[in-house]
């Protein structure tokens, strides 16, 4: 480019086409444009790269080391590799619960200039939502902002961080292909959709903006291949927001209610019941004693607005409410026939079922230090208050301890201990009396319920 440069002086004489001054002086501003792009996406990935951890997760699960004509199946080691953003500073990281799923232990690959890997525990699960919280002993970390859902955006750009097939620190590039994409009409969960290239191990890691706020948790793939075919899925912002603090207080989110139940308003619906308009959202059923009776909903409104916005279809009643930190309240704008009536709409938090235990608790007593948790023998008086359990003997995790355990196994606030290698669990003496006659760095395995299903965690003893 100077050389081109000197020649044009020393040749100024001679005859230069009309024209190319002009395209020189263009194709120079299109340079300094890249050049300022490149360099801002590189400052950007400075910026975020620090907030980004690898997660690496030991789980047991059956590997078949037979042959074709015969089956020989046992449990071995599995290592998975997730992603992980950091969400506060004293060690809290937001991932996926299904990259946590069935963890025996979690590490987490921090981005320093070492890539320590650092003992991860899990504060809190919400399968519902496909989030997890974990925490390392490690403060004065870098945590990513949030952005804010309602500024986002369909066609801007935005970030994939994380570690796709465990590449860790990798960073890719794409739009918001949709802000609010429901896969399931059924479920009020939305994602947002991006052509940024994600892979397997990108779960957990982020999505981030131009201004390096998290705008989601990357979380699947829609592929036939198996790889990035630009059909990816994050977890949005306002779900981030709302489950972190629930997710570090009591290790499980309380879901807001309202006590109505909602359906689309579809053409035949709208004709069946005259309703004048084929789009929008019609209360279905209202809870006796709830807190949309108590605001004057009725069966057959329909909504029209939400929070002052005009409200086109489920998509956004369902987010606003599922996003709801409980304890708030929702102004409605309904139409009931020739009337518009407005009704501000309670949305209480519901108990977990393992809140209704801390009545139950003492820090000395339900104490099973081995194990780093507290306790709760499963009497009639507890079973009544978790009708769901597979089994009604045995010992539920209430909560961690203080000062955590020695053990190298990881066990959630809902878990209930059935059986001690074998030997059913009917007590917490019992369950203690168990872990204690195991002798030192031999097979420990617990027989969990989780979430309604049966599992085997196994770990060593110390």
């Amino acid at each position: 480019m100077t050389r081109m440069l000197i020649g044009v002086g020393l040749v100024s004489s001679l005859s230069i086409p009309s024209g190319a001054g002009g395209q020189t002086r263009d194709a120079d501003a299109g340079l300094a444009a890249l050049r300022q792009l490149s360099g801002s996406v590189e400052s950007l990935v400075r910026r975020v790269s620090p907030s980004v951890v690898q997660v690496v997760v030991t789980a047991y699960t059956t590997v078949d080391r037979g042959g074709s004509s015969q089956i020989d199946l046992v449990m071995g080691k599995q290592r998975s590799i997730g992603s992980g953003a950091i969400i506060d500073a004293d060690g809290y990281i937001i991932t996926n619960a299904h990259v946590v799923k069935d963890a025996r232990s979690v590490q987490v690959v921090l981005p320093d200039a070492r890539g320590r890997a650092i003992d991860a525990a899990i504060v809190g699960v919400a399968e519902e939502i496909d989030l997890a919280l974990l925490k390392v002993d490690v403060k004065g970390l870098h945590p990513l902002p949030l952005a804010d859902f309602d500024r986002i955006r369909q066609g801007e750009i935005v970030f994939a961080f994380g570690s796709p097939q465990g590449l860790r620190d990798s960073v890719t590039m794409g739009l918001v292909s949709a802000t609010a994409r429901q896969p399931d009409p059924d479920t009020p969960m939305v994602y947002i959709q991006t052509d940024a290239p994600i892979n397997r191990g990108n779960s957990g890691g982020p999505l981030v903006n131009t201004d390096g706020e998290l705008v989601g948790i990357n979380t699947f793939i829609l592929s036939n291949s198996g790889g990035s075919e630009g059909l990816g899925f994050a977890i949005p912002s306002a779900l981030v927001s709302m489950a972190y603090p629930k997710l570090r207080q009591y290790g499980h989110l309380h879901r807001g209610q309202t006590g109505m139940l909602l359906q689309t308003i579809t053409p035949a619906l709208a004709a069946g019941l005259g309703l004048g308009r084929e789009r929008g959202v019609i209360v279905s059923d209202v809870i006796a004693g709830g807190p949309a009776e108590a605001a004057g909903v009725q069966i057959g409104d329909v909504i029209d607005s939400i929070d002052g916005h005009p409200v086109d279809g489920i998509l956004q009643v369902a987010m606003r409410l599922f996003t709801s930190n409980g304890d708030d309240r929702v102004p409605l704008r309904i139409v009931r026939g020739e009337e518009t009536l407005r009704a501000d709409v309670a949305v209480i938090a519901q108990p977990h079922a393992v809140d209704r235990l801390t009545d139950f608790l003492d820090p000395e007593s339900s104490l099973i230090a081995s194990l780093g948790v507290l306790g709760i023998a499963i009497t009639d008086k507890v079973a009544v208050l978790l009708p769901s359990l597979r089994a009604p003997a045995g010992v539920i995790v209430a909560a961690r301890a203080p000062e955590g355990g020695s053990a190298d196994v990881t066990l959630l606030t809902g878990d209930v201990i059935h059986a001690v290698n074998g030997i059913p669990v009917m007590t917490l003496a019992s369950l203690r009396a168990l872990l204690v006659a195991v002798k030192p760095h031999s097979p420990i395995v617990l027989q969990l319920e989780r979430n309604g299903q049966l599992m085997y965690v196994a770990f060593e003893s110390d």
